[in-house]
């Protein structure tokens, strides 16, 4: 028999909202990269700013964000620019400004004692054994061996689970980079940039607790290069850079086909963006998350006969929804599109002062 009924590879939203809410029956481990608490160790490079979508979730949920995780100043609107055209404009956007660390640990705050948890712990192998899979990790210079009958792979853009056991379903991934710089702007701001020169994605900026964060996603060969020409750029634009706190880089999945969200089977579970389950035209992946764990944990807490089978019907919505996300992208990124949009001026919201 297999040490336990469910493994979970992985606990940032998408993991951490699996193990809270499974049947207390189950018997869980989870394995995460992060610590328990405090700011050392692995943290998720992220913008950290909660969509509508993902404020639905903490609805259903019955849950509420604590003071704690939440980030200065609250922004209603954000400013996109289009560097080729040289036009801006603004939209409302009711998102909520957090610190994407703390919030990932607040979320494993609300994992049931009934889940064993094992923080900073790295997974090095993953095998499909008889009777389900065996799982090697290591911990404090330990190297240890589990079984379980599920395993979820909710280990994000560059997750194991999804490289070992589906090799031939790769995704398009660019490398985000995000530099940290003193806030010397007298507004703060949150904006989405694009210029196709520089990167067939799009980049952002975000004030954040008296930080100015700008970052974006490009293309892996010619990354560096293209976020300096990105600041170049933006100075033109009253975008001001001061003192350098920190940067960060991180992998981002792009879908750019149906195929590339891949759910698993064999017992063997993607959620969040592990499944490729991430927006390609903001790339925001929490709602995602939270949306996927809560569909597979009402089919693994329901004891489906053929819950693979189940677990892809039920996210074949999701699945759809982000496909339109593919589309929308294609429009964003095509200059000729964006620009007439922009042009347009549709849901534009015009600033009082004329500084635009």
């Amino acid at each position: 028999m297999p040490d336990y009924d469910i493994a979970i590879i992985g606990l940032g939203p998408a993991g951490s909202t699996l193990a809270r809410l499974l049947n207390k029956r189950f018997k869980v481990i989870a394995l995460d990269k992060k610590q328990s608490f405090g700011t050392e160790g692995f943290q998720k490079p992220c913008g950290g700013l909660l969509a509508l979508d993902a404020q639905k979730a903490f609805i259903r949920f019955n849950l509420n964000l604590p003071k704690f995780i939440l980030s200065d100043p609250q922004i209603f609107s954000v400013k996109t620019v289009d560097l080729e055209s040289s036009i801006i404009r603004n939209y409302q956007r009711p998102y909520v400004n957090l610190n994407r660390h703390q919030f990932d640990l607040w979320l494993k705050t609300l994992i049931p004692g009934t889940v064993e948890v094992h923080h900073d712990t790295t997974c090095k192998k993953l095998e499909k054994t008889a009777q389900g899979y065996q799982v090697t990790f290591e911990e404090n210079g330990e190297i240890k061996v589990i079984t379980a009958r599920y395993l979820i792979g909710a280990d994000g853009a560059n997750s194991l689970v999804r490289r070992t056991f589906y090799p031939d379903h790769e995704i398009r991934k660019y490398l985000a980079i995000q530099q940290w710089f003193q806030e010397d702007h007298a507004t703060p701001f949150y904006s989405c940039i694009f210029d196709s020169s520089i990167t067939p994605c799009y980049a952002w900026s975000i004030s954040k607790d008296k930080s100015f964060i700008i970052g974006g996603a490009f293309e892996m060969k010619e990354a560096n290069q293209k976020f300096e020409q990105l600041k170049h750029k933006l100075t033109r634009h009253q975008f001001k850079f001061g003192t350098l706190e920190k940067t960060e880089k991180c992998t981002v999945l792009c879908p750019s086909k149906f195929s590339d969200f891949i759910c698993g089977d064999q017992n063997i579970f993607l959620i969040g963006e592990a499944a490729g389950f991430i927006s390609a035209s903001s790339l925001e992946g929490f709602s995602y998350s939270f949306d996927s764990a809560e569909i597979l944990s009402g089919i693994l807490n329901d004891n489906l006969n053929d819950p693979n089978k189940a677990y892809q019907k039920k996210t074949l919505k999701l699945r759809l929804k982000l496909w339109t996300k593919i589309i929308k992208a294609n429009i964003l990124t095509s200059p000729l599109l964006r620009k007439l949009i922009m042009m347009s001026r549709v849901s534009h919201v015009s600033i009082s002062s004329g500084n635009e």
